[in-house]
Formats: structure tokens, C-alpha cells, sequence
């Protein structure tokens, strides 16, 4: 609610003080009153929630009492000139400001002043807006349109990611035949046979191997795909998703320790989108632990029932309470650089799969714990015993 008030004047017959304060407390927007030595006259009920002065508070003291100090210190010096023939502009116009709270906090503020010409002398009526939740509400719109473009990069990088390897199988497969051919011809040529030679080239097709492995397995993470469940081991799962992982951590400075139960059975999964899920709680993990003393992740997997067990624990400080409610909702990294949907995902995918994401979040010198839940294959063969 705005209104002009700069043709309000003591001689108006209409308006008494009573009906001035009654309008001015029905009014949404804060409004204060002060003379021409900046002494304040009044102010309204929006302003006492603004400000946290009641009316008995501010009545009498100096406006800087609702500014920050720097400004509070010119602004007497403002007054005067105005008074003097200075700018016109600062009456009338909306403008953007900082003030300050009776706690001393400093906030965002719009402000528009009026003139009121009294038998007194000058007044100036302010009429203030909070800016805070309009403040609030543009980060967040900037955040999520960042976090929007952010997203089309990742998915631009997806479509690239599994053309490369496309492209990249071809050359290594091709590689990989031919040295699979002068090993045949060491072996055979007579009196050639060179076991060294063999040796190396085996080591080379095995290599080339792995390579074209690492690529497919690549392609299958990024490349967009209907799921297809079926038997796999839980084991073999965490192998590829470390490989994916650690794959170019040459320097990495973390302890990977592996504890896994003996004789797991074969959980009914899509195989990939539980690859996606402990990718992400990994790499979590190594991110927490780069900064700690002791820097390691421990990754351990059990029966439990009619479900199969994974826990990635880390050596980090473990997560802070303030960011625990909001750990696994979408959009709410704590990372400069994240999207804040790995957490939010991996749940909907371990709970799609019958399944469930959960955390104890550690703290105290201890790390936090994530476990996944999945069930068994019901249809697969028992481990033979041993």
C-alpha cells in the first residue's frame, strides 16, 4: 500500500491526528515521519516490525537510529543540503537502501520520500519497503537457472561422453587385433620364437582389452537407456564403479579398503543405475576425506535378510545437522560446483528398485555412513557352500 502524502498539510481541515496515525498503522508498508533535523516525529506499526522499535523507542531520537553507521554519519549532512537547494530527485523516487535493525543486523531496503510543508517547518515522510524475501526469492531463481545450465553442460557432456567412446572402441578394437596377430606370427614363424616378445604382446592385448572395457563401460553409464533388471553381484558392481571412479587418480592419496561377506547372493537390479548410485556415494566420499588427517573410504557389503547390504563409510567430519534435513531433496548441494541431485537420485533409484538410501550422519570425529538396501535376486541359484 503506497500513498501520496505530500499534499498533506496541518491547515487541511479533514485530517486530524488520529485519523493520520489510524491510516498510517492500516498501512502495509513501513512508513516514519521526521522533521527537517532528522529528528523522528513518528512512525507505524510495519515500521515497528521492520525496525524492532516500538513507537515510544524511536519518538525523539535521530533517523540514524535505523541506519547503518556509515550512512548514519552523512546523513544530517544530506538534510542540510537538501534544505539548502539541493537535488529534487531524492523526493518522490524510489531507490534502493541498507538499514538496520535494533539487533544491529543490516538488511535491504526500498525507500521513497515525501515532503510535507507544516506551520513546523519541513517534514519528510519515508515510506519503507523489506526487500529481503524479494532478495531471497531472485537467488534462489538465479541459483536454480544456474543450476538449470549447469545441468544442459552436464547432459551436453553425457551425449559427447558416449559418442567418444563409440568412436574410441573402434580404434582400440582394432588395435587390439592387431596385436593379437603378431603374437600369432611370433608363435608360429620357426625359429623365431621369442618368449620375451610373447610375453609383452600378451601383456598389450590384455591392456588393449581392458581399455575397450573401460570405454563400453562408459558408454553404458552415460548413454541414455530404458532399465533392464537382472542378476548381478553386488561385488562385482563395486569393482566397476571404483574402476569408473579412481579411473585417472593417479596421485590420489586416499586408503580404499574393501569388506566384503563372503557367499552374497545376486541382487535383481539394473546393473547401471546401481553403478550410478555408488559412483556417486564414492566420489562423495573422496571428496569429504581430501582435507582430513587420516584419509580413507571403507566399502563393505553383507546379507541382510532378503536383502543385500552396502555401506561406503569415509574419515571425514561427517555431515553437519544443518544439512542433513535437506540431504537427499534435489537442489541442495552444499558443493560450489554441484547440482545437488546425486543424493536426491540415488534414493529414488534404490527405492525403485525396492530398495532404500540411508545415512548416519557421524560428526564428533567420526565420518558418516551411507547404506544402500537392495533385495535379492529371488530367482537365482543359492551360493554353493564351502
Amino acid at each position: 500500500m503506497r500513498q501520496d502524502l505530500t499534499g498533506i498539510t496541518a491547515s487541511d481541515p479533514m485530517v486530524t491526528e488520529a485519523r493520520f496515525l489510524s491510516i498510517l498503522d492500516t498501512a502495509v508498508d513501513g512508513i516514519c515521519v521526521i522533521d527537517e533535523t532528522g529528528r523522528i516525529l513518528t512512525l507505524n506499526r510495519a515500521c515497528e516490525r521492520l525496525f524492532g522499535y516500538t513507537v515510544a523507542e524511536a519518538v525523539g531520537e535521530n533517523v540514524r537510529l535505523i541506519m547503518p553507521t556509515a550512512l548514519a554519519a552523512r546523513h544530517d549532512d544530506f538534510i542540510n543540503q537538501y534544505l539548502e537547494g539541493g537535488d529534487p530527485k531524492v523526493i518522490g523516487y524510489g531507490r534502493e537502501v541498507v538499514a538496520r535493525h535494533k539487533n544491529g543486523r543490516e538488511f535491504p531496503m526500498e525507500l521513497s520520500v515525501g515532503e510535507v510543508k507544516t506551520e513546523e517547518g519541513r517534514q519528510f515522510v519515508g515510506i519503507m519497503r523489506d526487500l529481503r524475501p524479494r532478495k531471497i526469492q531472485e537467488e534462489r531463481l538465479n541459483r536454480m537457472q544456474s543450476q538449470l545450465v549447469h545441468f544442459a553442460r552436464v547432459n551436453a557432456m553425457d551425449e559427447m561422453g558416449a559418442a567418444i567412446a563409440h568412436e574410441l572402441n573402434q580404434p582400440l578394437t582394432a588395435v587390439m587385433l592387431y596385436l593379437q596377430a603378431i603374437s600369432r606370427k611370433a608363435r608360429t614363424q620357426e625359429g623365431v620364437l621369442d618368449e620375451k616378445l610373447v610375453e609383452i604382446l600378451g601383456k598389450a592385448v590384455r591392456e588393449a582389452q581392458r581399455a575397450g572395457q573401460i570405454i563400453q563401460r562408459m558408454r553404458q553409464f552415460v548413454e541414455n537407456r530404458e532399465a533392464e533388471r537382472r542378476s548381478a553381484s553386488v561385488g562385482e558392481l563395486i569393482d566397476e564403479a571404483l574402476e569408473l571412479v579412481l579411473l585417472g587418480q593417479y596421485t590420489l592419496s586416499v586408503s580404499v579398503v574393501r569388506d566384503d561377506e563372503d557367499g552374497i547372493p545376486p541382487v535383481d537390479v539394473d546393473p547401471v543405475q546401481i553403478q550410478q548410485i555408488l559412483v556417486n556415494l564414492i566420489r562423495n566420499a573422496l571428496e569429504v576425506v581430501k582435507n582430513a588427517d587420516e584419509r580413507w573410504i571403507r566399502i563393505s557389503s553383507r546379507q541382510d535378510g532378503d536383502d543385500v547390504v552396502v555401506e561406503v563409510a569415509d574419515s571425514g567430519p561427517g555431515i553437519p545437522p544443518a544439512n542433513l534435513r535437506n540431504l537427499f531433496r534435489a537442489f541442495s548441494s552444499t558443493k560450489k560446483k554441484g547440482l545437488g541431485l546425486g543424493l536426491a537420485i540415488s534414493k529414488s533409484i534404490a527405492q525403485s528398485h525396492g530398495g532404500d538410501l540411508s545415512v548416519d550422519a557421524g560428526g564428533d570425529g567420526r565420518g558418516a555412513i551411507f547404506t544402500l538396501k537392495l533385495p535379492l535376486d529371488r530367482g537365482a541359484p543359492l551360493p554353493a557352500e564351502i
